[in-house]
């Protein structure tokens, strides 16, 4: 027994030597070396660490590749700030979904009981990103944490439904499974064990209990109070467990309400994405993702509690990946985001795909341009074949590749024959806040179901300018050019020379049925331009 217990104190002794390279020199008794042991390796440069590296986070310092306590500090400073980052990139899906619903509560559309209608749509008192100003909208958010969920959609809708990390789940109308017919459908709680109806349900089975809705209701003819009706008539949400008699929907009407529905660039967005981790199954996203969330201090069942060192390091880690964002959107460097090689639109659905895919690769930066930009999630917004689907086109730039600015004019052309089936839109948003561009007047927008803009066959110019009081005064003409032309002279009358103005406003002139032109004015500071029309036949050089 002695013998073996001196054999194991003799093995541990030789492994916890092995791991230290300065014994592979043999000494002696007098503390001269000797030849290497017998066993000794050929020791290639690369797979070591030198005493000193000088690298972006410091100086590094080792002893025998062993860190100092600086050098530690400096490591798992630098690591916890790279999960702080990814963080922000991975989950701002999911802080975005958690901000809407938020936003939702906030306008008093209550959890599982009320929708929020756009009876009179949206203006930019309402934080919303890339919202529309001339779409008649619904949106409500469902949570399955007490069983499941039913939603009944009126006829004549558009839109998806996404889940809590913003995955698409369906879509509900035209391009859903009830084909615009409306009808009921039926969310099931994730892991759900209970017995479901066999028949007169559209079921859908999401990894999330929160889920976020909105959809479209289609105005015709320029009929708002008639698209509002019919929402009213038919949309509803409540319990499947009261569905024999289902509760009265509260239907808030959110045009003009002042709410915020989008996710922090601060450090309150890792409490937002805390939030959404403690609503959630713990396998609501990957494992990779889960672990990520959990390095950062962010676990289902724990409090969210950083020490002082990590929340410094965090609020640093959101400033510095807000920018990312903010550069990857505003500044691209994917050349496939480029509509074109030689004008400045591009596109946030890089791929075609919308799920970020491009064959086993996921896209990492489009999804980020995607997610900090835009909400709602479906395969109908990345198709853009002949015929179905939709396309986008967004620039922030003039054809110099400067950044659009608000004391200068441009003039934007969709020429004709717009080749849109149902519907185009041009929409002007505010760079800070990727939502509605602040005005004096209402809308920041136009699209083709206004009156007037029916008759598009001979295209569109669009003035980009600014007038001292956030009016254009000038005659307009039924020609594009000569309305510029005009413009330009009305102004030289009023400042003396183009370009010198007071305030900042922004010009859609729309060719009307019978020549005439509608004029809509919104006054802006910053800005940046989105239009919804196929890319395939676009030309919309900004000047």
């Amino acid at each position: 027994m002695r013998a073996f217990r001196q054999f194991l104190f003799y093995g541990t002794l030789a492994a916890t030597i092995a791991i230290t390279p300065a014994t592979t020199v043999a000494q002696t008794p007098s503390g001269s070396s000797s030849v290497p042991p017998k066993y000794a390796p050929d020791v290639p440069a690369k797979i070591t660490t030198p005493d000193t590296v000088t690298t972006r986070i410091g100086t590094l310092r080792f002893k025998d590749g062993a860190p100092d306590a600086a050098t530690a500090q400096l490591a798992y400073d630098q690591l916890d700030f790279g999960r702080g980052v990814d963080a922000f990139m991975k989950g701002m899906s999911a802080t975005s979904v958690h901000a809407m619903c938020r936003g939702f509560e906030q306008a008093g559309i209550k959890l599982n009981q009320g929708i929020g209608i756009t009876a009179d749509l949206f203006d930019a008192r309402s934080l919303f990103l890339t919202a529309n100003t001339t779409t008649v909208y619904v949106v409500l958010c469902i949570d399955l944490k007490d069983g499941p969920m039913v939603m009944r959609v009126p006829p004549r809708v558009l839109g998806p439904v996404d889940d809590a990390d913003f995955r698409w789940v369906t879509d509900v109308g035209l391009t859903g499974p009830d084909k615009g017919a409306g009808g009921d459908y039926l969310f099931v709680p994730p892991g759900y064990k209970g017995a479901l109806p066999a028949q007169g349900y559209h079921i859908a089975n999401p990894r999330t209990n929160r889920l976020l809705v909105f959809y479209r209701a289609f105005v015709e003819k320029g009929d708002i109070a008639a698209a509002v009706a019919g929402v009213k008539a038919k949309a509803g949400v409540f319990p499947l467990s009261r569905a024999a008699a289902p509760p009265a929907t509260g239907v808030v009407n959110i045009s003009g309400l002042k709410f915020n529905t989008i996710s922090a660039n601060d450090f309150s967005y890792y409490e937002e994405l805390n939030a959404v981790v403690q609503n959630e199954p713990a396998d609501w996203v990957d494992p990779d993702a889960v672990g990520l969330y959990g390095a950062i201090g962010i676990r289902k069942g724990q409090p969210f509690a950083p020490d002082a060192r990590m929340k410094g390091i965090l609020t640093d880690a959101v400033a510095v990946a807000n920018a990312i964002a903010r550069t990857n959107l505003y500044a691209s460097r994917d050349p496939k985001t480029r509509i074109y090689t030689d004008r400045q639109w591009w596109t946030p659905f890089v791929g075609g795909s919308y799920q970020f895919l491009n064959g086993a690769e996921r896209l990492l930066d489009a999804r980020m341009m995607f997610f900090y930009y835009a909400t709602g999630i479906t395969p109908a917004m990345t198709e853009s074949r002949p015929g179905t689907g939709s396309a986008y086109a967004i620039t922030v730039r003039d054809a110099t590749g400067s950044y659009l600015d608000p004391n200068r004019t441009y003039k934007v052309t969709l020429p004709g024959p717009i080749p849109a089936k149902d519907f185009w839109s041009f929409t002007v948003y505010d760079n800070q806040t990727r939502s509605l561009l602040p005005t004096d007047q209402k809308l920041a927008g136009l699209d083709s179901t206004l009156p007037g803009a029916t008759a598009h066959h001979h295209g569109i110019s669009i003035l980009i300018n600014a007038d001292d009081s956030g009016r254009l005064d000038a005659d307009i003409d039924s020609e594009p050019e000569r309305a510029e032309r005009n413009h330009r002279k009305q102004d030289r009358q009023k400042h003396g020379a183009i370009g010198v103005r007071a305030q900042h406003a922004i010009v859609f002139v729309i060719p009307g049925e019978a020549g005439d032109l509608r004029c809509v004015s919104v006054r802006l500071r910053r800005f940046h331009c989105s239009a919804p029309i196929p890319a395939q036949r676009m030309v919309l050089p900004i000047a």
